[in-house]
């Protein structure tokens, strides 16, 4: 449920930066367009993190953790990447939630990873 809900964020993303293109005829690049120079960003932002962070959260899953970590994890991945990705669409960007959406980005990479080498070196 939680990748399928990242892909439609990815496909929101992905088109907004389409129609933007469109809309100011820009066909590659940015254009010099502060708007669509941000659109692009989030878009890439995204597709930057949020493949690793669900590879390996589906690793935890293969470890047969509990269903509570994997569940976590990965809303921690999807309101991140919503606050985040909110945050640095807006021309007055507000720090603060671009930095809760990397922190909560952040907390799956590293709680998952936490969670492969605890099963890894201890067998937990």
């Amino acid at each position: 449920m939680h990748a399928a809900l990242l892909a439609a964020l990815y496909i929101f993303l992905s088109v907004r930066v389409i129609r933007m293109r469109v809309g100011n005829r820009i066909g590659l690049g940015d254009g010099s367009n502060p708007r669509l120079q941000r659109a692009i960003r989030v878009h890439a932002n995204f597709s930057e993190y949020v493949p690793l962070a669900l590879i390996l959260t589906v690793f935890v899953e293969m470890q047969h953790s509990a269903p509570a970590l994997v569940h976590a994890l990965c809303l921690s991945l999807l309101i991140g990447r919503v606050i985040h990705s909110y945050a640095v669409s807006q021309e007055k960007e507000d720090v603060r939630l671009r930095v809760a959406g990397m922190i909560l980005t952040f907390v799956t990479l590293g709680g998952a990873a936490l969670r492969l080498l605890g099963g890894f070196l201890f067998g937990l």
